[in-house]
């Protein structure tokens, strides 16, 4: 198994609008081998930003990066919105590996 995840710092006060615009997408994983789940956790608010996480679960890390060089994966990122003063610089990406 392997877990890949995009850790985002959200302006406070615009979490809804972060949230819907991940409710609104079309991320294409359904058909994707290897994919197994998609969730959007939100974590603490601090003063300037709120922390989520983007965390897929994937067969194995091949599968993963099988994926972002796949026509699903421009077709989930063709559209990806930067709402000026949504996002508090790049997300940042980790993966995981199981190892137990």
């Amino acid at each position: 198994m392997y877990v890949a995840m995009n850790r985002f710092r959200i302006a406070v006060g615009r979490e809804e609008e972060f949230i819907n615009i991940w409710r609104s997408r079309d991320t294409h994983l359904k058909d994707v081998p290897g994919f197994d789940s998609f969730n959007l956790l939100q974590g603490e608010t601090h003063e300037e930003f709120t922390l989520f996480a983007s965390h897929t679960i994937w067969e194995s890390e091949q599968a993963f990066r099988d994926w972002t060089k796949s026509e699903a994966f421009r077709k989930a990122h063709a559209n990806a919105t930067s709402s000026r003063g949504l996002y508090l610089g790049p997300p940042k990406f980790e993966g995981f590996s199981t190892v137990l």
